[in-house]
């Protein structure tokens, strides 16, 4: 049973480790710290907002709880033997991919072409840490709820933010690999 904590502390270590590289590495590509407004709110409810993607939490959260669920469901098809905290490190590693390269020139300047996210600057290093940390969040909840629990807390996430702020985990994917123009003339209706 030692051996076995020993082995998720080595792995929950390792997973920590991942975030400290997504924050500096973020930093050394220029990004800011917190919200240029000087302020760190909870949550920032505006979507179109010079404060979206700055504070700890926005409509963009959810997306990345069930960045959480899906990345359980892989780890658990590709390292269904491995520790939970191993998988979850796995887990850690492909969302701290995805920020850096979601704050990247060449994607933000694909969001504000190809969506809605008009004046879209990228993530503040706040917000782009926060993001991984509700994939953690999200990856333990899966791990912890049945997989019934989990489907109906993704499919209530994405239809409750797609009418709300018309975006969605779905449609951010979609739009950002093969733009349809009638969902960002829908989404601008906002």
């Amino acid at each position: 049973m030692a051996e076995t904590r020993s082995t998720g502390h080595y792995w929950f270590a390792v997973a920590l480790i991942i975030l400290l590289v997504q924050i500096i590495a973020e930093h050394v590509m220029g990004r800011v710290w917190i919200c240029t407004c000087g302020t760190v709110k909870l949550f920032e409810p505006g979507v179109n907002t010079p404060g979206n993607s700055q504070h700890l939490a926005d409509w963009y959260t959810p997306s990345h709880i069930i960045h959480g669920f899906l990345f359980y469901g892989l780890g658990w098809l590709v390292l269904r033997k491995a520790p939970l905290a191993k998988r979850l490190t796995l887990a850690t590693l492909i969302e701290a991919a995805w920020e850096l390269l979601e704050n990247s020139p060449i994607i933000i300047d694909r969001y504000r072409s190809a969506t809605m996210a008009i004046g879209y600057e990228g993530d503040s290093i706040l917000n782009s840490a926060m993001d991984t940390v509700f994939m953690a969040l999200g990856f333990l909840f899966a791990a912890r709820m049945p997989l019934w629990v989990t489907l109906v807390v993704a499919i209530f996430f994405e239809i409750f933010t797609g009418w709300l702020i018309r975006d969605n985990l779905t449609l951010n994917v979609l739009m950002l690999v093969y733009p349809v123009d009638a969902i960002k003339a829908w989404q601008a209706a906002l």
